[in-house]
């Protein structure tokens, strides 16, 4: 059956099969689940770096869905004809890629290479999940698409930076030789639930310390700003531009900017948490000022995000909740409880 998906409720493009890479992640568990929930035969390629089988695995029934071990900096390939690849793979928060400086390198150079190569295989539109660290610490403000940046080359955050313009770079090469029909989209700031808890960006590092009571950690002097994306809003925007024809760069993000502190202050307050806030030192090339102009993407694509911040959050918090009160039950249960004994072990049939 092809797939269906609607963006404010208008039928963009019909699709039989989709490769996700990094679709285990964050914003790859919600691409798969919406791709499915559209009928879409889905290829959801991970190498569990960073992602996590968990969030994916609601969708293990669907006999069009297929979680596949995959390093695709070692190379991709799946069965069958394929419309379209969404290339999200890569370790994305600070944390992650500040541990892994080598893998989040290749995964910008050998990992979109290998996909660009599925895709002119396969005769697939090619989608680049890019971000809004390609403009480093900008000196212009908003970030519009004709922005080249300000990008510290050799600093502990260009490993994720510059993989990220090398992929683009990649990307815009491959269309202009006629290999693939592309599209760069640059994802601003998204949250939402499959957040991990300690994945170091401020929206999971505040739910998580306000639910637990602790102080909550404001890098500086918390005035630099963000600009924050709900994750419905974002999947939105990457489907809408991987419908069109447009080649990009276009930016997917949410163009109400808020400070570090002032989030701090909101989640607090959504969590009626009691939590002091604290003052700690700021990452090295921080930026000052992150917002996206987003008027191509309402021209080109007719896109803008709709859930509030308030709303959002709001979400984003009952999930962290729920995750947290799981894991005390879990901790709860007795170990007698938690593992069969031998009669148990009997009666399913389970082999020694």
């Amino acid at each position: 059956m092809a797939c269906r998906f609607e963006v404010d409720m208008v039928v963009q493009q019909d699709l039989d099969c989709v490769v996700v890479t990094g679709g285990a992640g964050f914003i790859g568990s919600h691409l798969c689940e919406r791709l499915c929930e559209s009928g879409a035969k889905v290829w959801c390629l991970d190498n569990m770096l960073t992602g996590a089988a968990d969030n994916v695995a609601h969708l293990a029934s669907n006999l069009d869905f297929h979680l596949t071990y995959c390093d695709v900096t070692a190379g991709i390939d799946v069965p069958g004809p394929v419309d379209l690849v969404l290339h999200l793979a890569s370790p994305a928060s600070p944390v992650d890629y500040l541990r892994l400086p080598v893998q989040t390198l290749k995964a910008g150079s050998l990992g979109t290479l290998h996909a660009l190569d599925l895709a002119a295989r396969k005769g697939a539109r090619f989608l680049l999940a890019s971000t809004s660290e390609v403009y480093g610490d900008p000196l212009l403000h908003p970030q519009p698409e004709d922005y080249w940046g300000n990008v510290n080359p050799v600093g502990p955050r260009s490993v994720y930076d510059e993989a990220k313009r090398f992929a683009e770079a990649l990307t815009a090469t491959y269309r202009r030789g006629g290999s693939v029909d592309s599209v760069i989209v640059r994802i601003f700031n998204t949250y939402g639930p499959r957040m991990r808890s300690h994945d170091g960006r401020a929206v999971p590092t505040f739910i998580r310390q306000a639910l637990a009571g602790e102080p909550l950690t404001v890098a500086g002097d918390g005035l630099q700003t963000r600009s924050l994306c709900y994750v419905d809003d974002t999947v939105n925007g990457i489907l809408a531009a991987a419908a069109s024809g447009h080649p990009g760069p276009l930016n997917i993000g949410n163009p109400e900017e808020m400070t570090v502190l002032d989030l701090a202050r909101h989640v607090r307050r959504l969590t009626r948490s009691n939590s002091s806030i604290v003052f700690v030192e700021s990452a090295v090339d921080d930026p000052k000022v992150r917002c996206p102009d987003t008027s191509l993407g309402r021209d080109v694509l007719d896109w803008r995000p709709q859930v509030p911040a308030s709303e959002g959050l709001a979400r984003t918090i009952a999930w962290f909740a729920g995750q947290a009160a799981e894991d005390a039950r879990t901790r709860a249960v007795p170990s007698s409880e938690a593992a069969p004994g031998p009669e148990d072990d009997a009666s399913v049939g389970v082999d020694s």
